[in-house]
């Protein structure tokens, strides 16, 4: 199977989670796009969805699904979204795309949280994967020499990207994550960090996971 394939996969699989009469957290990238358009299929079903990007917002809004300001909402049953790596124990690696920070607020109204991916995004442990880190502008080269200090690595500036909350992207390569929580709570704390793409303190509680077998089913 093709990587589309599985992505396409778990994206049907994931309407199972769906809560129908709610309203529903979407993420980002391209296993996110497979989900919305699998989504609308069944949009009469729910009341409808918080996105996590203006991309996601302007896909969910052109299958006619309606698209709420979190500010609007109180409650969400369930966030579906994808990842860029994910550990045994369901910590994530996310914001490849760039959405991260949105991401994380939208997760933290959400009741549950499901990871869709197929499974080149299975790992043993996290950091193979470049970690972003989203900066506001003027503490680049701040926050880049703390990240050194504090984590060895090397932050790359994710070059000609501006994220839809007008900040830029650090992107760390070459960590080996061993303890996800207690790094993502350090880095968050360095000033000007908006926040990193490590979900860990808040992971996921299902991982669908695309296969050539199948849909593997990973719960926390």
């Amino acid at each position: 199977m093709t990587q589309d394939e599985l992505k396409q996969q778990v994206a049907k699989a994931a309407i199972e989670h769906v809560v129908p009469g709610t309203i529903i957290g979407v993420g980002t990238g391209s296993t996110a796009n497979f989900f919305i358009d699998e989504l609308a299929k069944i949009k009469g079903q729910i009341e409808g969805t918080v996105a996590s990007s203006e991309a996601s917002a302007e896909r969910l809004k052109g299958h006619g699904i309606p698209v709420f300001d979190l500010n609007s909402v109180s409650e969400i049953s369930v966030y579906i979204d994808g990842a860029d790596e994910a550990d045994p124990a369901l910590h994530l690696v996310k914001g490849g795309g760039g959405a991260l920070t949105r991401e994380k607020i939208v997760l933290a109204v959400a009741d549950k949280f499901v990871c869709i991916a197929d499974d080149s995004k299975k790992v043993d442990l996290l950091g193979k994967f470049p970690l972003p880190v989203e900066v506001i502008p003027m503490a680049r080269s701040y926050v880049a020499r703390e990240i050194v200090k504090r984590f060895g690595g090397e932050p790359v500036l994710r070059d000609g990207f501006i994220t839809d909350n007008g900040n830029i992207i650090l992107d760390i390569h070459g960590l080996q994550i061993v303890d996800p929580v207690a790094m993502e709570t350090e880095l968050n704390s360095i000033v000007g960090v908006v926040t990193n793409g490590l979900f860990a303190a808040r992971k996921a509680d299902v991982f669908l996971c695309g296969t050539a077998n199948g849909v593997e089913v990973i719960e926390a």
